[in-house]
């Protein structure tokens, strides 16, 4: 098992930054990947940026160069910073955890956390 627990959303000017963070507990050694996902109302849940277990990372075309994610193995954190904010990088942020064992794929999600750019 793996709990997620994510902060750092916010209120802020458009051009403006924010850092979101993930805490990673419990069984965090068996973690793949660790990524962010947004939602924004009446829109699908889209992955934003992803880091592997190596440390490896990608990101989608919309973001690319304006976010960054990296993670802290000694506090078994993971943070996007983003920075340039437009008014559609407005979502719920989601952390997601992405376990693999042999065949199975077992997703952990956090509870959210709101970003609201203002134009």
């Amino acid at each position: 098992q793996v709990q997620l627990v994510e902060s750092g959303g916010g209120l802020v000017q458009a051009g403006g930054s924010l850092r979101l963070s993930c805490a990673a507990s419990g069984s965090t050694f068996t973690i793949n990947a660790i990524g962010w996902y947004r939602q924004a109302p009446g829109k699908q849940r889209e992955l934003v940026a992803v880091i592997s277990s190596g440390g490896s990372t990608n990101y989608v075309d919309s973001v690319k160069g304006r976010f960054t994610i990296s993670r802290d193995n000694a506090k078994n954190t993971v943070y996007l910073q983003m920075n340039s904010l437009k008014a559609e990088d407005t979502a719920v942020y989601y952390c997601n955890a992405r376990v693999v064992f042999s065949i199975a794929t077992t997703n952990y999600w956090g509870q959210g956390t709101q970003v609201t750019v203002s134009s």
